[in-house]
């Protein structure tokens, strides 16, 4: 293992953040998210911080690494959960088939240690490790995968999180306890990249309903991965102990604690005082406060995420019911690209995100250079005041004169945008959004709450702000905006990301998703987000890297993903927990298959490339949630 030295599904988007601005949009913003005094590291702070430091890991003896998080679990059901902070618990708490190698994400062994396809590759055989056990100690076979995906072919409830994944399975089998067949209606790219945790068969073979079921009564919760989840309370902390019998070999703390903050100042501060041992999220000023801080190292790297904003495109079901309460004006293309015509993505990189960010392009982020896709000069729809305001007045919306915009029945012309209460990131650009748009003669109002998951489900909102974290495979972010991804009826909860339904983008989506040439494959994903741009359903903002922060007194090394310049919170994998060292180790010790790597004090080498919205039920989450 390398010490660290000098030197971010799915699915995390940086939530708490200092927003600084110059020139006529400073008197319009507002500083939330700025360090608390409480937060700054003064020297004569510290002989306090490393007292308190000492004392949490060696209170008991054990070694415990505390990760300070913005967000609560939404389910401990690997059935339902897709907020970041769930998957990623889930990603330690059970083995998936296959894994994701922490140096450039390429398919590595997981449950299954080899995997083969039949010739026309309708038929894929999975050999299953015999070294894997349930923390109750019964063996791992291939029965409790076949079973974990047969429940989800059969019981639309168990397919609510990762239901895109079998919905092409024909019949699943386990003909012996080390070997998986999967017969598929036809092929399927993502046969190497099932990203399902797979569960014990005899303990959830008891469980009546899916659709309520949050595996949050019975501790400790029986897993195969490389921890086991010993203790939850809703929105306080979640609590897991090492799984001293996994085949890759066991983490080195004693335990691993998730402490959930709502204030990001507060975790910092917590960081300061040694009361917990990494932050993520943070603001440009925490981190630059954390810089200089003794026994504290700040990762600043690019990350897997994208920052959208996302409109209402007409909230709709399967069963061709039309819902909610959208403005109809953004029902019209014009309309929509007139607003991101308006809306300045440099300005937003440089004075919200302060350059810890990359103006956002395409669906999936620049860390993705095989899938990375870009408009063309032609196509792109670029920061144009007066291009914004000839397609509105073609359009005819016209201004009155008060030079306010009309909608089509002579009203003035506003929106309203969902906002995350808790995101500065979200309140500052809308204080931009009511300028810039403002100008246009077009009213916002920016609605901040702390639960934007009821407006959402019910279509009740114009505009939001959205976010994802995107795996190596990029098929489940793009299957949220199929029209498979719409709610069954009104009143249920579907798949989909913003309603969006688009044959054409279907159809390129069918395409990519049986294509296993990779290059072929890559240029219909490209296809897909260049019809994604051209609809004007979304508009990506930002590509936000990962800034976090640790205790060098707690942890003495840790892996990012990927290795070079890459993310600690929210890995495709468990890469960071299970590799991180206490600082108290006497000596480094080999950490398998991944090493630990180089996060700088200061800046991080930052490779040219860069990093949920709301809680849908126990699905959705918020924008910085999704995986």
């Amino acid at each position: 293992m390398v010490t660290t030295a000098s030197s971010k599904r799915t699915r995390q988007r940086p939530r708490f953040r200092l927003v600084l601005a110059t020139g006529a949009a400073a008197t319009a913003l507002v500083t939330a998210g700025a360090v608390a005094p409480q937060a700054q590291a003064q020297p004569q702070d510290r002989p306090v911080a490393r007292s308190q430091a000492r004392a949490a890991a060696a209170d008991d003896g054990k070694q415990v690494l505390t990760v300070a998080v913005s967000q609560s679990i939404d389910s401990l059901s690997p059935f339902l959960a897709q907020r970041l902070v769930s998957t990623s618990i889930h990603r330690l708490a059970y083995d998936y088939l296959t894994n994701y190698d922490v140096k450039d994400g390429h398919t590595v062994p997981g449950l299954a240690t080899a995997w083969e396809p039949s010739p026309d590759k309708l038929t894929w055989t999975y050999t299953i490790r015999d070294d894997s056990k349930w923390s109750d100690g019964k063996q791992a076979t291939a029965e409790d995968a076949a079973w974990t995906f047969n429940k989800m072919m059969t019981d639309e409830n168990a397919a609510t999180a990762n239901g895109s994944f079998t919905s092409n399975f024909k019949k699943v089998t386990a003909p012996d306890p080390k070997t998986l067949v999967i017969e598929l209606k036809k092929p399927q790219a993502t046969m190497t990249a099932l990203d399902v945790p797979i569960v014990p068969k005899h303990v959830w073979e008891k469980v009546d309903d899916f659709s309520k079921f949050n595996n949050d009564k019975q501790f400790p919760i029986v897993g195969n991965g490389p921890f086991i989840i010993t203790d939850f309370r809703v929105d306080q902390y979640l609590k897991l102990k090492p799984n001293k019998d996994f085949w890759r070999g066991a983490p080195k703390f004693d335990e691993l604690v998730f402490k959930y903050y709502k204030d990001g100042d507060a975790a910092v501060a917590a960081l300061q005082k040694g009361e917990v041992s990494f932050v993520q999220g943070l603001t440009p000023a925490q981190a630059d406060a954390l810089k200089s801080a003794e026994n504290i190292k700040v990762n600043d790297a690019p990350g897997r995420r994208f920052f959208a904003l996302a409109t209402n495109p007409g909230a709709q079901s399967k069963d061709g019911k039309k819902f909610g309460n959208g403005h109809k004006a953004l029902l019209d293309p014009a309309v929509r690209k007139a607003l991101f015509h308006a809306t300045d993505r440099a300005t937003i990189v440089d004075k919200v995100f302060q350059g810890h960010a990359v103006e956002g392009e395409g669906y999936i982020p620049p860390r993705f250079e095989s899938y990375f896709w870009k408009p063309e000069a032609s196509q792109k729809i670029a920061y144009d005041p007066a291009r914004a305001a000839q397609l509105l007045d073609q359009a005819g919306y016209k201004k009155n004169a008060d030079g306010k915009r009309l909608d089509k029945d002579g009203k003035p012309l506003g929106f309203r945008i969902l906002c995350h209460a808790t995101d500065p990131n979200d309140k500052a650009i809308g204080k931009y959004l009511q300028e810039w748009w403002g100008e246009l003669g077009i009213g916002l109002k920016v609605e901040c709450l702390d639960n934007v998951s009821d407006p959402w489900l019910a279509g009740d909102y114009d505009l939001a702000f959205d976010g994802w974290s995107v795996n190596p495979d990029p098929d489940f972010v793009l299957s949220i905006h199929t029209c498979a991804a719409l709610p069954a009826t009104p009143k249920d909860t579907g798949a989909t990301d913003n309603f969006i339904c688009d044959k054409q983008f279907d159809d390129l989506y069918a395409k990519q998703a049986v294509e296993y040439d990779a290059a072929k494959r890559a240029d219909l994903v490209k296809q897909m987000q260049s019809r994604l741009y051209d609809t004007g359903y979304m508009n990506i903002l930002a590509y936000p890297n990962a800034v976090e922060a640790y205790r060098t007194d707690h942890i003495k090394s840790i892996t990012t993903m990927p290795e070079a310049a890459g993310n600690i919170y929210g890995q495709d994998g468990y890469w960071s927990w299970w590799s991180a060292e206490p600082a108290a180790a006497e000596s480094a010790s080999d950490s398998g298959s991944s090493a630990g790597v180089a996060i700088g004090i200061g800046a991080v080498v930052v490779l040219a490339a860069a990093l949920g919205l709301f809680v849908a039920m126990r699905r959705r989450s918020t924008a910085e949630d999704r995986e």
